[in-house]
């Protein structure tokens, strides 16, 4: 798992029949302490995250398909949101 925070939304008007009625989030990895940890990137949002909000996120195949119980094109999900976080 990784902690990222949502900074956009995608939108389309055609999707992959698994991922209809499930909103696309461009989410940005973060090292805690709020530094960037690494370029962008889109994830399924299961849990209704807003934009700004520090998330967690998995991001490998084979834990999405066990979420999402199918073989789909998914790889990235959020999967709950950061309250707070503390080091040591």
């Amino acid at each position: 798992m990784k902690v990222a925070r949502v900074v956009g939304q995608v939108v389309g008007s055609v999707k992959h029949p698994q991922m209809e009625g499930w909103r696309l989030l461009v989410v940005r990895p973060e090292e805690l302490g709020g530094l960037s940890g690494g370029e962008e990137t889109i994830a399924i949002d299961r849990i209704g995250a807003r934009q700004g909000e520090r998330v967690l996120v998995v991001d490998d195949g084979a834990a999405a398909r066990l979420l999402f119980g199918s073989a789909g094109p998914i790889r990235t999900v959020i999967v709950g949101v950061v309250d707070a976080a503390e080091l040591g």
